[in-house]
């Protein structure tokens, strides 16, 4: 190792930073975070530094530096625009044994500043020992979209317990395997979910399990969106999720290139659904998430789009609920916003639709059972989900209940993916385009004047 990694407590200790502008005020806001005691010198101060002499975040000496500066110090930064200037800083905290870091020039440091994520009590240090601070940077922020902030409290949660841990397992590997097994269970997610107090409850409870010679209960059921076709639209909390889980239960509308994503061993339980055919029905569906939950198993139910809009997510976790079985929900983004998004088309606009409605354009009985004078209102941009087989119906509907037959209306294709297609129309002539065209599902209509923005706003497929 060029370096040894390792993490000082500097908390109401005294630091030296030497330099007055903006370089200086990172490094400052850094040791500030760390709950140092900072002492800055220098002749001038950018207006940063100005505002935190102003609030008393720091003490100022205006000065150049000087050798006296270094006393009484734990910590020495140079970050002045002075080449001899840091060298002599260098050279003296060295000869005083004070860690000194000059910034931008590692030959001189006997410590480096790493680039941090942190998740206080939980912190990660990445450092190129100084031959490329950008890929620290980079690999920050990898680590940044994979770690969730929540982990903080989960540090805070697990730093409670521990003097509990050590009364109720003597043996250090007892305590290993206990922890191992509460980060691999629902205990984790109940924190990632906001759910602390349930948490500490749940973590309450393994403990007395544990003493008793129980074996906990770890299954739990995450009933995820994918979003609406585009992997990069998984949110952080999906992709987690979807590598931890032992089985994926999925839909129809789930690409494979999102099924992929998930953990390679897991089990994986086909339940597709499309229009009048059923690979598994709903009720059938609930009790089988139920089932893999209360077996043990970590379930992600994975479902095209949001769980919540047209997905029955409510039906699911409402089974989940009446059966004890812990479950949780991770929004994604509809289809609605993510096609209307990347075909072009506004959902709102303040000179086109002052509102906007999801209605379901699943036909029953050769119905659609809507409200149709309900929907035909003028300044609102309607979008039917699953409606592709119902066109006709949709437009003489609309037609017949106010709204003028040279509405603008647009189907969009697998939208968000490569093979996105758009068609537009106008209700009046839709029906005979649809007649002409190849276009299947799985379809979005979007209807409204939004629609005349697609040929001025499609920045996706030129």
């Amino acid at each position: 190792m060029d370096f040894f990694p390792v993490f000082l407590n500097i908390r109401d200790r005294p630091c030296l930073v030497a330099g007055g502008g903006g370089v200086a005020g990172r490094k400052i806001n850094l040791l500030l975070d760390a709950g140092a005691n900072v002492y800055c010198v220098a002749p001038e101060l950018c207006d940063n530094l100005k505002a935190m002499v102003d609030e008393g975040n720091i003490e100022y000496i205006k000065r150049d530096f000087v050798q006296d500066d270094l006393a009484g110090k734990v910590l020495v930064i140079a970050a002045t625009n002075n080449q001899a200037v840091n060298e002599k800083i260098s050279k003296l905290a060295n000869e005083k044994g004070l860690p000194v870091n000059v910034v931008d020039n590692p030959d001189l440091c006997s410590f480096i500043m790493p680039s941090i994520v942190d998740r206080s009590p939980v912190q990660i240090a990445v450092s190129t020992g100084g031959s490329s601070p950008v890929l620290a940077r980079a690999l920050r922020t990898r680590l940044e979209s994979m770690i969730p902030s929540a982990y903080g409290r989960l540090g805070t949660l697990m730093r409670e317990y521990r003097e509990k841990a050590k009364q109720v397992f003597s043996n250090a590997d007892e305590r290993r395997i206990f922890w191992e097994t509460i980060l691999a269970g629902p205990i984790v997610e109940m924190v990632m979910a906001g759910q602390d107090d349930k948490a500490r409850k749940s973590l309450e409870q393994a403990f007395e399990d544990a003493q008793q010679g129980n074996e906990p209960e770890t299954g739990e059921v995450y009933l995820v969106g994918a979003g609406p076709g585009d992997p990069d639209l998984l949110t952080f909390r999906a992709l987690r999720l979807m590598q931890q889980a032992d089985v994926v239960v999925y839909d129809r509308l789930v690409s494979k290139e999102i099924l992929d994503m998930a953990r390679r061993d897991a089990d994986r339980i086909y339940v597709g659904k499309e229009r009048s055919n059923h690979a598994v029905p709903q009720e059938d569906i609930n009790h089988l998430l139920a089932r893999l939950g209360k077996e043990g198993k970590r379930v992600c139910r994975l479902k095209g789009g949001d769980p919540f809009i047209f997905g029955r997510g409510g039906e699911e976790i409402d089974t989940l609920m009446q059966q004890g079985v812990p479950f949780q929900v991770v929004p994604a983004i509809t289809a609605a916003s993510g096609a209307s998004s990347y075909a072009g088309i506004p959902l709102t606009h303040r000179e086109y639709s002052q509102s906007v409605v999801f209605a379901t354009g699943h036909l029953k009985d050769g119905s659609m059972n809507l409200n149709w004078k309900g929907l035909a209102q003028p300044n609102q941009t309607i979008v039917f989900y699953m409606g592709l087989q119902g066109i006709a119906v949709i437009c003489r509907e609309l037609i017949a209940h106010g709204m003028p037959d040279s509405t603008p209306i647009a189907l969009v294709q697998k939208a968000t993916t490569p093979q996105q297609k758009v068609v537009t129309a106008t209700l009046g002539t839709m029906p005979d385009e649809v007649e002409k065209s190849d276009i299947k599902p799985p379809t979005l209509i979007i209807v409204g004047n939004v629609v005349k923005l697609h040929e001025r706003l499609n920045w996706y497929q030129r």
